[in-house]
């Protein structure tokens, strides 16, 4: 008795291990019977484990985390503390048994894949080493979250990608969404008992959410029902949204690992905080950002796929729409859209664009020799069954993929533009429509009044005033374009004269050069200066020294000759130099001018080609608006045309209608007479007469009879059937 109750103990100790460690050293003695009992309890169930026949029946059994009281009949008499630490147990493990619907819904396989959410030859008495140790890091996570989420983000992140255990998703979730403690719970039994205008359309589209999922696949079955209830509520609780097809596969994922009031408060989260319920919403505008955020990346980062889809018309929506909609539900089999799902829940959106771009990275060499066709075809059944060994290839491959948050952001904006410009123009699409049935409204407002030739002849006349008019708004229109695009012409002028920043930066540096040169040219003056004045003193010397000469020897004579030649040499020299320096001066100068001259030729071939442009683009402009001219103009000759038409057709009419009135009167008139005729033969036959009179009565009432009817369409295309006139001319007649 003792063996069987405390089978399932391991792993209900590991989940409150941490949380337990004040009490586990009273234990140690009681915890390693248990261990030992449980290793025979093992051996066991392995045989029962390897036949496959047994194996859903084995992990139904293990799952089961149920702990009894214990029996007298134990080995080891258990203290006070000991009981309450195994009462602690027992309220833990049937807090856990609550999720044992889930666990028996997720044995079901999908898209005939085989496989399932939970492997069945898996159990709690099999868990290896390192399961065991992963078991322990994540009760430790959950029992300390809250410390954990703001101390290890990276940390909890990389656990995340690596999976999350299956009975701990539930929990996890909660937690990652923040949907633990929502009030909006206690509303949700509430919301069951009141009508949604979705109810028919989520009946529909239930049965085919998971068909083949052994949870949902039953027609009324339990699955359905907790299916159609959160959706309901869902519905519900945002209006707006309401019920949105796809939607259904997030729930459903929901429903396979909690309760569904947990599934709900998850869900409402989901839309809330993970950008779902803008994907959702009847506009779909979110899904559109998607689409081009992600095309764009694929047009950065394989950009000979991109090519290949737009040259086969493949646009992304095609493809990858039900990506976003369904995190990949509708595509892999669950384990691996499981495994998206918790990195989903960790960081958002991101983790889409990683994988769908991973998925067209590893597909690119087949996907660039299909058609449309074929490229469908693939996406439909070669590209879900690619990794079911096992989805860490996949993820990893995503995570090589090149994700720029804040270009994502700038696409946004870029998305943003582009819509209001389509806004914009369905707006103005929208005005001329409605001018347009106005107008098509006043053409038959005119058809009905054409009967009378003088009101039309009326309308007509004011249908050419107002031409006239709209021809002098245009006429003045086109003087105050002309005048508005001279004036920016003019203005673009005085632009182009003033000096822009580029401009101002070479000046200034031609400015700095020149004022270097001048600092050059004073400093050679200076020196020029002083060698002049030094020359001067020695020529003061030697004139000093001459005056004496002839007094001195011959010899010294020589050498005050020889002095005066190195004079005259170093005066030479001076001169020399002072004229090389002046030509240096004069080449900076030429070189300054020539430089100023270049630049002011570029600045001009620079406003040419502006011009150029200018001139280009306004007479393309002109010719647009000749065009326009040219076709308002035909418009406006072909309205002239049907109208003056539908004059001269409704004045057919209406002499149509005038002999034919006329003839009806004649008729009545040679119906008088046959009367009097018959009268005067009457008196003449008595005993025929009555018979005859009656007849030609007969003919004479149905003839007025005819003709007021004929009068009554007259009246009522003249004057209209809800106008006084109308009634005058009734009473009248009547």
């Amino acid at each position: 008795m003792f063996v069987e109750t405390v089978a399932a103990l391991p792993r209900g100790s590991d989940l409150v291990e941490v949380a337990t460690d004040k009490v586990a050293g009273k234990l140690s003695s009681t915890f390693s019977w248990v261990k030992n009992t449980v290793s025979h309890r093992v051996s066991q169930m392995a045989s029962q484990v390897a036949s496959p026949s047994a194996s859903l029946h084995t992990t139904s059994s293990s799952t089961t985390l149920s702990t009894p009281a214990l029996s007298p009949s134990s080995p080891t008499q258990l203290s006070p503390d000991d009981l309450e630490l195994l009462a602690k147990l027992e309220e833990q493990n049937r807090l856990l048994e609550t999720d044992s619907k889930s666990l028996r819904s997720v044995n079901g396989s999908r898209r005939n894949s085989g496989s399932s959410l939970v492997s069945s030859s898996s159990a709690s008495s099999n868990l290896s080493h390192l399961e065991e140790d992963s078991w322990i890091l994540w009760g430790r996570i959950v029992n300390e979250w809250e410390d954990v989420r703001k101390k290890k983000e990276k940390q909890v992140k990389e656990l995340v990608r690596k999976g999350i255990p299956h009975h701990f998703r539930a929990i996890v979730w909660q937690l990652l969404c923040s949907a633990q403690s929502m009030p909006i719970k206690d509303q949700y039994s509430e919301l069951l008992k009141m009508t949604s205008p979705c109810e028919k359309l989520i009946r529909r589209d239930i049965a085919r959410t998971y068909p083949e999922h052994d949870f949902f696949k039953e027609k009324d079955s339990l699955g359905q029902e907790v299916l159609f209830n959160v959706m309901k509520a869902y519905s519900l609780v945002d209006r707006e949204v309401g019920y949105c097809q796809g939607s259904a596969f997030i729930v459903g994922l929901l429903l396979m690992q909690m309760p569904e009031e947990e599934a709900f408060c998850v869900f409402v989260k989901l839309m809330q905080d993970y950008r779902l319920r803008e994907l959702f919403k009847p506009s779909m505008a979110e899904l559109g950002l998607c689409m081009y955020q992600f095309e764009c990346m694929i047009q950065e980062q394989l950009p000979e796929l991109y090519v290949h889809f737009q040259s086969q018309s493949f646009h992304t929506s095609m493809y990858a729409s039900s990506w976003f909609l369904t995190v990949f539900l509708t595509t892999f089999p669950l384990p691996i859209a499981t495994r998206i799902f918790d990195i989903f829940m960790s960081e958002g959106l991101e983790i889409v664009f990683r994988v769908g771009l991973a998925v067209l990275q590893m597909n690119q060499a087949e996907l660039l020799q299909l058609d449309m066709e074929g490229m469908l075809q693939h996406f439909q059944k070669v590209i879900p069954h690619q990794f079911d060994s096992g989805p860490d290839k996949l993820i990893q491959a995503s995570y090589q993929v090149k994700y720029n948050a804040k270009k994502m952001k700038k696409l946004e904006k870029e998305y943003t533009t582009i819509k209001t410009k389509e806004m914009e123009e369905q707006v103005e699409i929208k005005r001329l429509r409605t001018e347009n049935r106005l107008l098509k409204q006043r053409i038959e407002t005119l058809e009905k009044h054409k009967c009378s030739s003088r009101y039309s002849e009326d309308f007509v006349l004011q249908l050419e005033r107002e031409l006239v008019q709209a021809r002098l708004s245009e006429a003045e229109s086109h003087c105050a374009l002309k005048e508005m695009q001279d004036k920016v012409l003019e203005m673009e002028k005085r632009n182009s004269s003033l000096p822009d920043e580029e401009n101002v930066a070479r000046l200034q540096e031609e400015l700095i050069a020149v004022k270097l040169r001048e600092a050059e040219a004073l400093v050679g003056l200076k020196e020029l200066r002083q060698q002049v004045k030094d020359l001067e003193e020695h020529w003061q010397r030697h004139l000093a020294r001459t005056t004496g000469r002839w007094k001195d020897p011959p010899r010294k004579n020589t050498v005050n000759e020889l002095q005066d030649e190195l004079m005259t040499v170093r005066l030479r020299e001076a001169e020399t130099q002072a004229e090389l320096r002046e030509i240096k001066q004069r080449m900076m100068e030429m070189e300054t001018q020539s430089q100023i001259n270049s630049n002011h030729l570029r600045r001009a071939e620079q406003e040419v080609t502006n011009l150029q442009g200018k001139v280009q683009y306004l007479s393309a402009q002109n010719k647009g608006l000749l065009a326009q001219l040219s076709e308002a103009k035909r418009r406006q000759a072909e309205i002239e045309c049907k109208s003056k038409e539908e004059v001269m057709a409704a004045r057919l009419r209406e002499a149509d209608r005038i002999a034919a009135v006329a003839e009806l009167q004649q008729h009545i008139a040679e119906l008088e007479i046959q009367k009097e005729e018959g009268k005067i033969q009457g008196q003449l036959n008595k005993s025929d007469s009555n018979q005859y009179i009656r007849e030609l009565k007969d003919q004479i009432a149905e003839l007025h009879h005819e003709y007021f009817i004929c009068t009554e369409i007259y009246i009522r295309r003249i004057a209209g059937p809800s106008s006084k006139r109308w009634n005058r001319i009734m009473n009248k007649s009547y």
